[in-house]
């Protein structure tokens, strides 16, 4: 039986939701993540730095007692964000990046950016205060084929957004091609990544091939097996450029199996860290994890290291059929299925 001891990990993109969902989110990032970046995209979204500070008091308070927990929060770019806004956000001391959703691009991103280039006093405010500006990167044109948007999206917006801002430190999230891996490869340090668990484990022949899967629909969707391939070497092979980033999404079981529409995102906190050792650990990586989960994220963002660990042994324990959250059932990634990987301490959480 293997066992790992690595620095405590942090989690840089997760959507924790809101009201009857946030008891149970709240309990999961906490279990082992020190911190986590807050995706904005409520109903309405956090706009400013007293929707932030708001928000992050409502998290902070579902927090079990006996655990250490930092939230580090975001705000949610519109085409009305301001220069004002962001210099306020800089200041705040709890916002630690803006997130750009182009409009119509995943959940709840309707209120997002419609022209990228309107926000450019937005973006040179941010580069003057060092403020992270975290992409979804995909373009929403209609007549873009949806397993080319991210790729397109490079090309229009991306690479010319890096040009006009050289200074600008851009998380490019979840990250799904060879393309972006070998765009972030070939950037400055000022360019990072975070790559989701179920992106290192499954490719879209998972979710299409026999039955579509609604547990593993998300966006950006999941890609052939080369670009899989390519993410897990990006992942493990000690590129600080690369870090962990869940993305993972609460909906509820009406939301995911639903012959009108199937919500995108999957729910992976219950077993993250697990889920990331397992991948890892099948494509002989392991001695890589601690860096992309637990330091490489903090060094992009300008924080300190964690000072405590977690202990994982490789035992298969079988993840929950369906989870309750609020008034809703929710299926999990890896429902009813084995999970090889299992967290049995955390020296940083108090007794």
């Amino acid at each position: 039986m293997r066992t790992l001891t690595i620095r405590q990990p942090d989690d840089w993109h997760v959507h924790l939701r809101d009201d009857a969902y946030l008891a149970a989110t709240t309990q999961d990032v906490s279990r082992y993540f020190a911190r986590a970046i807050i995706m904005p995209n409520l109903v309405p979204p956090v706009l400013t730095r007293l929707d932030a500070t708001r928000y992050r008091d409502r998290i902070l308070s579902q927090v079990p007692e006996h655990r250490s927990f930092n939230p580090l929060m975001t705000l949610y770019l519109t085409d009305q964000t301001s220069a004002e806004t962001i210099k306020d956000a800089a200041n705040s001391g709890i916002i630690h990046a803006c997130k750009l959703y182009p409009a119509g691009a995943t959940t709840h991103s309707d209120a997002g950016v419609n022209a990228i280039e309107g926000l450019y006093p937005v973006f040179e405010e941010m580069q003057k205060h060092d403020l992270r500006l975290a992409v979804h990167g995909e373009v929403t044109d209609a007549s873009v084929d949806i397993f080319d948007r991210e790729k397109i999206f490079i090309e229009q917006y991306l690479e010319p957004l890096v040009q006009q801002f050289p200074d600008l430190k851009i998380i490019f999230e979840h990250i799904t091609t060879t393309e972006a891996v070998d765009f972030v490869k070939a950037s400055t340090h000022n360019i990072g990544a975070t790559i989701t668990a179920h992106h290192l484990l499954y490719n879209r022949n998972d979710m299409l091939v026999g039955s579509i899967k609604p547990t593993l629909y998300c966006l950006p969707v999941l890609k052939r097996d080369r670009h899989q391939q390519a993410l897990i070497k990006a992942a493990t092979s000690g590129d600080p450029s690369f870090f962990l980033g869940t993305d993972s999404a609460p909906h509820p079981v009406s939301a995911k199996e639903n012959a009108c529409g199937c919500a995108a995102g999957c729910y992976t906190m219950h077993a993250a860290i697990e889920l990331y050792a397992e991948a890892f650990a099948n494509n002989n990586g392991l001695h890589a994890l601690e860096g992309f989960a637990s330091c490489y994220g903090a060094d992009f963002y300008g924080l300190p290291r964690n000072t405590g660990t977690i202990k994982l042994i490789e035992t298969e324990w079988v993840c929950p059929s369906k989870m309750r959250f609020g008034e809703s059932d929710l299926v999990p990634l890896r429902a009813g299925e084995a999970v090889h990987w299992q967290v049995v301490n955390n020296s940083s959480e108090s007794s």
